[in-house]
């Protein structure tokens, strides 16, 4: 019988499982802490699981609107306006999404062709790459300088060409942690408004940004927000990971394409959630007060490392925290990542795997979002290095 293999032509022939897939199953096979993966280890707010309780009892069980609850829209456009004064009509721009990584690749299918060009900024989450190559675009990568990962904007005016069609930000950035600053965002208006660039911005960590510093968001921008793919997260902001569930904010004009390739790639969401959320998210301090939650476990880890062989990188939002290894090792981060997993059971990213070519500066990344006591844990292993 001749191999089904031999007449493939994989769209993705690079693609396996993703490191976060591999180091996760890594920590359960060893039993070790897992500081890989971001999923926080602690439970979310009981009043948010009555409310999808509630939900489940009262009948709304069956699909819900293709573009989402209304009331949860509606209230999406409120927190919106309240925290950014970004102006969008539930009806007709925002739509709520499987989380956010399926809002990331709807928005780069409706809009990318084949031969467009999308610039990423590296390390990058992994899923950018796949989704562009996928409809038969070119990713174009603009490299962060370590230790800071701050955009070099005369690079990017270097890369921009006719057939740019998308810049894809992330603030707080994965894995970094770094963010971008309102400077940032005046440079990439001044970009865009010279052309027809789309932009796509990840803002999943919207909420979580530390020493007193503000989100900035694409939304606060009105001439970046009219040629924008906002793009967030419920399962971030309020510990739900496993819910998956998120939102996509765009002009009507971008959110008329976004939702032709959403009806069929997922069509709606799970609809007790969304109800759980349009509720819950009346409740202001659940959010506002996230930041100084997770500066909490920040600090908290970094004091704990400090006395350690390992290098503190920068962390300005994000639940994560970058350590150079440099002092400890001269193995491949992923090596050294692997031995960490398994020697020292401590599971964590290494960093190149979200570079687009072989880049190590021997750093990896390590979630803080967990309780105080699996961080403590880890850190008295660490240590010890």
């Amino acid at each position: 019988m001749p191999s089904l293999s031999a007449s493939l032509n994989s769209k993705l022939p690079k693609v396996g499982p993703t490191i976060f897939t591999k180091m996760s199953a890594l920590a359960t096979h060893e039993k070790a802490i897992n500081l890989s993966q971001g999923f926080p280890d602690f439970e979310c707010a009981p009043q948010l699981i009555e409310l999808v309780h509630e939900a489940m009892k009262s009948g709304l069980n069956q699909y819900a609107p293709m573009a989402g609850l209304p009331a949860l829209r509606e209230k999406i456009a409120e927190k919106t306006a309240f925290l950014y004064g970004g102006k969008y009509n539930p009806e007709t721009e925002i739509t709520i999404t499987a989380g956010a990584t399926q809002a990331i690749f709807t928005a780069i299918a409706s809009t990318v062709n084949e031969g467009d060009e999308v610039i990423i900024f590296t390390p990058a989450y992994d899923c950018y790459e796949p989704a562009i190559e996928l409809v038969g675009g070119k990713p174009v990568y603009v490299q962060l300088k370590d230790p800071n990962y701050k955009i070099n904007w005369e690079e990017v005016k270097k890369v921009i060409n006719q057939r740019t069609k998308m810049i894809i930000i992330n603030s707080p950035h994965n894995p970094t942690g770094s963010i971008l600053s309102k400077k940032d965002l005046a440079e990439l208006e001044k970009l865009t408004m010279q052309s027809n660039m789309l932009v796509l911005s990840d803002e999943v960590y919207e909420h979580i940004v530390f020493d007193s510093e503000k989100h900035n968001s694409v939304a606060a921008f009105p001439n970046l927000a009219e040629r924008s793919f906002i793009i967030s997260s419920f399962g971030k902001t309020y510990h739900t990971t496993g819910w998956k569930v998120g939102y996509c904010l765009a002009p009507a004009e971008l959110m008329k394409e976004f939702r032709k390739t959403h009806q069929y790639n997922v069509f709606s969401v799970n609809t007790p959630v969304q109800a759980a959320y349009a509720k819950f998210l009346d409740n202001r301090d659940a959010y506002l007060e996230l930041s100084a939650f997770y500066q909490e476990k920040r600090d908290l880890f970094r004091k704990l490392v400090e006395g350690s062989n390992f290098t503190l990188k920068p962390a300005q939002g994000s639940y994560f925290q970058l350590l150079g290894y440099e002092n400890i090792s001269d193995e491949a981060d992923v090596d050294f990542a692997i031995r960490l997993t398994k020697e020292f059971k401590v599971a964590s990213i290494p960093v190149s795997v979200f570079y687009n070519k072989k880049v190590d500066h021997k750093v990896l990344r390590f979630c803080f979002a967990k309780q105080n006591s699996t961080l403590e844990e880890a850190a008295a292993i660490l240590n010890k290095l």
